[in-house]
């Protein structure tokens, strides 16, 4: 299994090119399933999760090819790739598949749309919590659909298609409104979704479908209305780049100091972690190819955070924000809203020398002016990237272990890292 190897104390200088969003890239894929024709999506980073994916959309009979590379392109350059549901073979999504990455979960709602039946596995839980998919079958409820759950499957009916209603969602969900918007795009008649997520993934999302031929409105905002229609066709879209990637990379700044340019970067996509981070005594600005971030001389201030749905602090950035935390100049507050059991990371900070005691959903962060690397162990996509970070500062080596997480989320960081002055490796083990 492999590792990566950090000599920390070097500070970051240069320029990273920021890869296509994996939590708008998902669902953009998914939504093949609701035509037959064409969806060619640009900007494509290449991940575990992409391809995980694709397995899972060739086995419904979805063909798909890769664009070459053009001239001018380079390795920071996000692939393209063609999506042709021409025909769905087969509208069962097997567990062995499923297990593999919750997001896949979500193909119920194109099946069901366009096939009118599917077989999907449940999710089932994972290291950050249960996070179940209740609000999505309540949703498809909402639209008609006659839902069984049997044998670890949800198995879906709507015989004479799926009808537009209205559904209020009791609470906040990224998944839930992806496949909301799916499957009312061809629901007969329109659909209003209350207290709909507001991410800009899922405006992403609206935008192709848009593209595609579908009538959205209010994506963004807490109500959106679909009016459903017939059929959808191809369309061309360019995945919007990743806002979590973006921060995490602004972190790193911050933390170990220097001056990077976050190339194609979008301040729109996380004010408010943004806005955290200057805080925390770091220059942030927008400049004509994305955003500049440096720090340079001066301390880390403290700055208590609390996660929330968007435009809130992203709970994805969490754990990051943590590992800036631990050399803070005094003490901060970091209290998890969205998901249980999201400080595992903790633990392996503290192996480090981090200060870091736990109140319920709050973390108390006593910043420390030097860590001290050491071996740690990598507990989720988040929580290992925050160790990494607070590796590229810690005072000799740190050795993060099973790094498997990193790759479903983060492309080429060693490599991004290195170019600006990270001493960072992958090792096989």
């Amino acid at each position: 299994m492999d590792s990566i190897v950090i000599q920390g104390g070097n500070k970051l200088n240069g320029t990273i090119p920021i890869s296509g969003a994996k939590n708008a890239a998902l669902p953009l894929m998914i939504a093949s399933l609701l035509t037959s024709d064409d969806l060619i999506l640009e900007n494509v980073p290449h991940l575990a999760d992409v391809e995980s994916l694709i397995r899972i959309l060739t086995n419904h009979g979805v063909d798909y090819k890769v664009e070459g590379k053009k001239s001018g392109e380079t390795s920071a350059t996000g692939r393209t790739i063609h999506f042709k549901a021409g025909e769905i073979v087969d509208t069962t999504a097997p567990y062995e598949l499923v297990s593999k990455m919750r997001a896949s979960f979500w193909v119920i709602g194109p099946l069901l749309t366009r096939m009118h039946e599917a077989k999907v596995s449940l999710p089932g839980g994972c290291a950050i919590g249960t996070r179940p998919v209740d609000l999505f079958l309540e949703c498809l409820s909402a639209l008609g659909a006659q839902l069984d759950v049997e044998a670890g499957y949800v198995i879906g009916h709507a015989n004479n298609g799926l009808v537009g209603a209205g559904y209020r969602f009791p609470k906040v969900s990224v998944g839930a409104t992806h496949v909301g918007l799916m499957a009312a795009s061809l629901a007969r008649g329109q659909t209003i979704l209350e207290n709909a997520a507001r991410e800009p993934e899922i405006v992403d999302l609206a935008n192709c479908l848009n593209a595609m031929g579908a009538k959205i409105s209010g994506a963004g905002t807490s109500t959106i209305v679909i009016d459903g229609v017939e059929a959808l066709h191809g369309a061309r879209h360019r995945v919007l780049p990743d806002r979590i990637e973006t921060g995490t990379y602004a972190l790193a700044v911050a933390m170990t100091g220097g001056d990077v340019v976050l190339e194609g970067a979008k301040p729109n996509l996380f004010q408010t972690a943004l806005d955290s981070i200057e805080q925390s005594g770091t220059h942030v600005e927008t400049v004509e190819n994305g955003i500049r971030v440096h720090r340079n001389g001066n301390g880390i201030l403290p700055v208590d955070i609390t996660t929330a749905p968007f435009p809130g602090f992203p709970t994805d950035m969490q754990a990051q924000f943590m590992a800036l935390m631990t050399r803070a100049e005094g003490q901060s507050r970091i209290t998890e809203t969205i998901f249980e059991n999201r400080f595992m990371h903790v633990q392996e900070l503290a192996r480090l020398g981090a200060q870091i005691s736990l109140d319920g959903q709050t973390a108390i962060v006593t910043g420390n002016e030097y860590l001290t690397g050491a071996p740690v162990m990598a507990t989720d996509l988040r929580a290992s990237v925050s160790l990494v970070i607070a590796g590229l500062a810690a005072e000799g080596e740190t050795v993060v272990n099973r790094v498997y997480h990193l790759d479903r989320g983060f492309e080429r960081l060693e490599e991004k890292l290195t170019n600006c002055g990270g001493n960072i490796e992958r090792v096989s083990g």
